[in-house]
């Protein structure tokens, strides 16, 4: 599969593929179906939500919430489909959208939240630059990287 990796509009061509994608079954609780991401991304006003492309095929999603009046960046989902993880697709895709957040005004920092423990992505958070901040929200750990 091509390796070049970009993060396209989903479109109304495009969207049931995005819908098609799941995570392996054991990370089902770690991160909301893409279905139900996109129906809350056209309810937020600060949503911005793209697919995750490997050359034409798509092979995940992701979503922030894009306050630059506020400049806070927040990473609400991230997800590759089970078929596609550990083939440093997710690598690309968070380096593209760390890109992208960088020229957002005011962007000086992006904060995720995340299950920890066993299978969780506290480890691939953390090679990115994510420290935890301490603090806890919605039962799931907070924490922020420097843009």
């Amino acid at each position: 599969m091509d390796s070049n990796v970009t993060l396209r509009e989903i479109t109304r061509a495009t969207f049931r593929e995005i819908l098609s994608l799941k995570v392996r079954p054991d990370q089902e609780q770690l991160v909301a179906p893409n279905a139900w991401s996109i129906a809350e991304a056209y309810f937020a006003e600060d949503a911005w939500f793209r697919g995750i492309y490997a050359g034409d095929t798509p092979v995940g999603f992701l979503m922030i919430s894009d306050i630059p009046e506020k400049a806070e960046y927040f990473l609400w989902r991230f997800m590759i489909d089970a078929r596609y993880q550990k083939s440093d697709y997710g690598r690309r895709a968070m380096e593209l959208l760390i890109d992208h957040v960088r020229t957002r005004s005011n962007a000086e920092e992006l904060y995720v939240s995340y299950h920890g423990g066993e299978g969780g992505p506290a480890g691939f958070y953390r090679r990115f630059g994510f420290e935890p901040t301490g603090d806890i929200e919605g039962g799931e750990i907070l924490a922020k990287m420097k843009l």
